[in-house]
């Protein structure tokens, strides 16, 4: 434990140099150039480390250790999201519409800190690592799907991992779990196509607002009535435009929502299921309809002896007082690209506290983290990195 706590703790101060330097330039999917660019100049002034941009606004870095092993693939997302920031300390956002909300800047410099102690000490890495700094996790299809078919990042890839830090737990506290872990996030739009018309007279017009609350209504049932209990579905209705005054009823309302499943067969059969609904209310009220379904990332789901791994790795990196099993979440990501074509799993370390001001939900306009979460998330994939390029062991072929 020591080996690998002593030099991590001895980069805290670089680790918050470089978050706060991301947190104050932050660029969304796919327009991240500004920030790969201080990557690659930072990867650049590390030794023994390969340095490539497989896409625009990407980074890989690559460290060949001296003896055979596995090649591991660890992986940061860079993006942040078009949120104005509300925070007021001195590192806030300095680009207006643009913000850090979700802890990404701190996924980056985990992993510049994590490439500076394997560039410093590559005798101690078997194998060869692979460390990808990715950008649009929060846009679909995503920055991992494009890493993963239009390039060979994945080539000769063994085993991978990330993290992701979080604000809804303690701060330090690394949580890990076998099997499913988040959820498939879909998308539904829905457009009810009515009869627009006077407000004072609704008996000459369909209503498309009203059809589409009945719409809403009834998709609750697509939960609780046509599928089992024991099954995992969210239908979220978050999206609804309708009208333009008070005194007209319009022809079209448009609504949107989020569908969330861990089982692909449940997944293929959730469009089915929802578009039953639409289409039975549109018809009982003379509506009609249109229907899109879009399939976003897959569900994430780790290999059980990758999972089995990292917690060991958390046993004896940040101790048991700071392990939890984790539970599943209805949240998405992107990482479930590189699952499909390696086994790996992902974990979560706590950056809440009160201490911080940084319990703030994800996504929201005061988020932020609390900074010695960099030094737990830096060991963790630092001492991942050390074990999981070793030599290949049955565990490897389960």
């Amino acid at each position: 434990m020591t080996t690998i706590q002593d030099p991590v703790m001895s980069l805290r101060d670089q680790l918050v140099a470089w978050r706060r330097h991301l947190h104050m330039n932050p660029e969304v999917g796919f327009h991240e150039h500004d920030t790969a660019n201080y990557i690659e100049a930072e990867l650049r002034q590390m030794p023994g480390l390969t340095v490539t941009r497989p896409t625009a606004t990407s980074v890989l870095a690559v460290l060949k250790g001296g003896q055979p092993g596995r090649t591991l693939l660890l992986r940061a997302d860079i993006d942040a999201l078009p949120i104005e920031e509300e925070n007021t300390f001195e590192f806030r956002s300095q680009r207006p519409g643009a913000m850090h909300a979700c802890g990404h800047d701190g996924h980056t410099a985990i992993l510049l800190g994590v490439a500076r102690l394997l560039s410093e000490h590559p005798g101690e890495v078997p194998g060869e690592v692979r460390m990808i700094f990715q950008h649009a996790e929060e846009i679909g299809p995503g920055g991992a799907e494009e890493l993963v078919m239009e390039t060979d990042l994945m080539n000769g890839v063994d085993v991978v991992t990330g993290l992701h830090l979080n604000s809804q737990l303690p701060a330090g506290l690394v949580v890990v779990k076998p099997g499913a872990f988040m959820a498939a996030p879909d998308t539904v739009h829905i457009t009810v196509k009515g009869k627009g018309g006077h407000g004072a007279h609704p008996e000459q017009t369909v209503d498309p607002i009203a059809v589409g609350a009945q719409v809403v209504t009834n998709l609750q049932h697509v939960v609780s009535r046509h599928v089992a209990a024991l099954d995992a579905l969210v239908v979220s209705v978050t999206y609804f435009q309708s009208g333009t005054t008070h005194n007209v009823i319009p022809d079209t309302a448009t609504l949107m929502g989020t569908v969330r499943t861990f089982d692909p067969e449940l997944r293929q059969r959730a469009p089915q299921l929802i578009e039953r609904v639409v289409k039975g209310i549109t018809a009982a009220h003379g509506a009609d309809y249109d229907f899109k379904y879009e399939f976003g990332y897959r569900p994430l789901i780790n290999t059980d002896w990758v999972a089995a791994q990292l917690k060991e790795i958390a046993l004896e990196t940040v101790g048991p007082e700071h392990y939890q099993d984790a539970q599943p979440t209805m949240g998405g990501e992107d990482f479930s690209a590189y699952l499909e074509k390696a086994p790996g799993a992902y974990f979560n370390v706590g950056s809440g506290s009160d201490e911080a001001d940084s319990r703030w939900p994800h996504h929201h306009p005061r988020f932020t983290i609390d900074e010695d979460s960099l030094v737990t998330g830096a060991r963790m994939l630092y001492a991942a990195a050390l074990r999981l390029t070793g030599e290949p062991g049955a565990e490897s072929r389960n």
